[in-house]
């Protein structure tokens, strides 16, 4: 069996799909995957670490609103579905798999096209244009979120909850203090902007540190293609501030340890969070995540920050206050866990053997 998954630019649409081949390997060890992936997004050295054989096609992008590159962008699409019609002619694919991203978009065309059973993932809240664009032709389609139901075709569609990889699931505490030179025993703040970075995440939680000296410990992740000239200069001034740029395997000691968790929007991540019972302070990105993020908040399940009124110092604020709240901690860990279920691995089997057979 060859499976062929598919998306990047950012890590989203990649952690649930590397969840999904970890339980298929389980049962099926001799599965070959391949991975269609973006050039210079960040989720190739993931994916490599993972085993996954990674290829790149080219790929437009069809935006909402009017723009020219739009048009430029038609020429790109449709070169990039003759290279993924060629693809699928030599790969011969058994299943192809995706979460999101325009790279899946021509690539799912060219394998309907030539007889290859698909299955597409919604993770967010809103359906994204790559799924919208994939959906009629999917095979299977599974959502996160059982609101998300009723946006697809009930015939084909099945609530799954989000796919997590296993290894976030084993991270250590100790561990993680010796790997990220913790050596106070205060509560630890673990900061990320997702897969990419966020300049803004970044700018909130540098402007924080100087407010939270004596009160926790920050592990911050900044993210690869970010300016890191900030971050390097508090490094040298905070001795509670510990910056990395990116992580791969240490994610699961990065989470293990944190009391809290200060995270932008994307379901990958807050899925992360939710499956291990972390109270959450969550930074949406304006569109998809803020309705993420909106909806887990509403649900009481997460404290919602408006980047476009926060600064440091409120940052700082909220998250002393959730530090001296144990009650209410304790509640954000429930609640997240019973808002965003869990894939289970029988469940994700099923759908896999349906879709061979």
């Amino acid at each position: 069996m060859k499976i062929v998954f598919s998306g990047g630019g950012t890590l989203g649409p990649v952690t649930p799909l590397l969840a999904i081949a970890q339980v298929c390997r389980q049962k099926y060890p001799d599965t070959e995957f391949v991975w269609i992936g973006t050039k210079n997004g960040p989720e190739r050295e993931l994916v490599e670490k993972a085993g996954i054989r990674f290829e790149t096609l080219t790929s437009g992008k069809w935006r909402r609103y009017f723009s020219f590159l739009n048009i430029f962008d038609i020429f790109r699409i449709f070169w990039g579905f003759c290279q993924s019609f060629v693809f699928v002619l030599v790969e011969k694919p058994t299943l192809m798999i995706s979460a999101g991203g325009f790279v899946s978009v021509p690539l799912h065309y060219a394998g309907t096209l030539l007889g290859v059973k698909s299955w597409i993932h919604q993770q967010d809240f809103e359906v994204g244009m790559a799924n919208k664009f994939m959906a009629p032709l999917a095979d299977k389609i599974t959502v996160a979120l059982e609101s998300n139901l009723t946006k697809f075709n009930k015939k084909k569609t099945v609530w799954l909850g989000n796919p997590v990889r296993a290894e976030i699931l084993n991270g250590d505490k100790e561990r993680a203090k010796k790997l990220f030179g913790i050596k106070s025993d205060l509560p630890i703040v673990f900061a990320t902007g997702g897969g990419t970075g966020s300049l803004k995440v970044n700018q909130l939680i540098i402007e924080s540190i100087q407010h939270l000296q004596g009160i926790c410990e920050v592990i911050h992740l900044s993210g690869k293609e970010r300016p890191q000239e900030m971050v390097t200069h508090v490094s040298s001034m905070f001795p509670n501030y510990h910056h990395f740029q990116f992580l791969t395997t240490e994610m699961a000691d990065a989470y293990a340890a944190a009391d809290i968790v200060v995270s932008r929007g994307g379901f990958g991540s807050i899925t992360e969070i939710a499956a291990l019972k972390k109270p959450a302070i969550l930074i949406p990105m304006p569109g998809h995540q803020y309705d993420n993020v909106k909806f887990i908040a509403d649900a009481g399940a997460a404290i919602f920050v408006d980047e476009r009124m926060a600064d440091g110092n409120y940052l700082a604020k909220t998250i002393k206050q959730l530090l001296e709240d144990t009650v209410f901690r304790k509640h954000l860990q429930q609640k997240i866990f019973e808002v965003m279920p869990v894939a289970k691995p029988e469940q994700i089997l099923g759908i896999i053997d349906s879709l061979k057979a």
